[in-house]
């Protein structure tokens, strides 16, 4: 049984963490901590979890949660995780990072974040946690690197035909809606409800700090350096979910039934990677509440768009984070997330 806390347990993927973790048959969570005005039962601030767990959400306390737990989920905002993570890393503990404190290099990451990092030494330590790519580094990390959401739904759309060099690198072009779980539980004007029900919007064109995730993974997987990807994310009016299309050029000439099969193969031993036949486009609401990544095609000319589909709160964040989990220890990919 697999020891387990979570810190940051009430924001959004928090809260998911705890909802995958408190049904899975390998795990026992031992710690859950947050910045919270009363300790309460988890099961009290969560209802939804009557029943299903009533562990007390204590305030953050490091040297108490070491004591209890062998692994540690941090649902962490940017620039902290990296003040928690060598502390449990030091302690012997595993570590999977929701932050994108470890996703990046040290002078990318002080360049788009804009603070100076904190832990270097683990940074450079630290495994990128993309499954379907980096299943046995993985294997044995002491640290994960949670990917991002956006990224994850990018990557996903993208890499099957940048791994075979089918396409040009310098022209691919990413349009991704997201819901506004994306930017986390907090009470900002810009997320109020009547800000964002009935409207659309795009924001950090090619600035968002999610894109230099993107380029250094396609740039590792095609092996040439300055890969530059046009990213353009936007806020949609639901909950949760991520659409990402994506443009690429072609470098030869494929059709839909060829384009299609190299993602076939490419996922074909990748449980969350759903690849859909040819003239199909997955939707939203086929992968909400699931770890589940729909993927479709379409060719038109010398071009190919891709269509991918997350949840943001589950493959985008706990639910791959889980998955992470389970390769770690061993345990089958699929366990506590179907």
């Amino acid at each position: 049984m697999i020891k387990v806390g979570i810190i940051g347990a009430t924001g959004y993927t928090g809260e998911e963490l705890v909802k995958i973790l408190a049904g899975h048959k390998d795990v026992k969570i031992a710690v859950l901590q947050a910045i919270v005005e009363e300790e309460l039962p988890i099961s009290d601030i969560f209802p939804s979890l009557a029943e299903k767990i009533d562990l007390v959400c204590k305030k953050p306390s490091l040297k108490d949660a070491i004591k209890k737990a062998d692994l540690f989920f941090l649902a962490l905002p940017h620039t902290v995780s990296m003040t928690v993570a060598p502390k449990l890393v030091e302690a012997g503990k595993k570590v999977i990072d929701l932050s994108a404190d470890y996703r990046l290099e040290v002078g990318e990451y002080e360049r788009w974040y804009g603070i100076k990092h904190k832990d270097i030494a683990n940074i450079r330590k630290a495994v990128y946690g993309m499954p379907e790519l980096y299943g046995n580094k993985i294997k044995g990390a002491k640290l994960i690197a949670n990917p991002g959401c956006y990224p994850t739904s990018a990557l996903l759309a993208t890499m099957p035909l940048v791994k075979k060099g089918a396409v040009n690198l310098n022209t691919i072009i990413i349009d991704s809606k997201s819901g506004t779980t994306g930017a986390g539980r907090k009470a900002t004007i810009a997320l109020s409800h009547a800000e964002v029900n009935e409207n659309l919007k795009a924001y950090k064109i090619n600035e968002h700090q999610h894109k230099p995730e993107i380029n250094m993974v396609l740039g590792k997987l095609s092996g040439r350096k300055g890969v530059d990807v046009l990213f353009v994310p936007h806020l949609i009016p639901m909950n949760r979910g991520i659409l990402s299309t994506v443009y690429m050029d072609l470098n030869e000439e494929f059709n839909i039934v060829e384009i299609t099969q190299v993602y076939k193969n490419f996922y074909k031993d990748k449980p969350f990677v759903r690849v859909m036949d040819e003239g199909t486009l997955p939707e939203i609401k086929d992968v909400r509440y699931t770890n589940f990544c729909n993927i479709g095609t379409k060719v038109t000319g010398n071009k190919v768009v891709v269509v991918s589909c997350i949840d943001n709160l589950l493959k985008g964040a706990a639910g791959q984070a889980v998955q992470n989990m389970n390769i770690m220890y061993g345990l089958e990919e699929t366990e506590g997330l179907l």
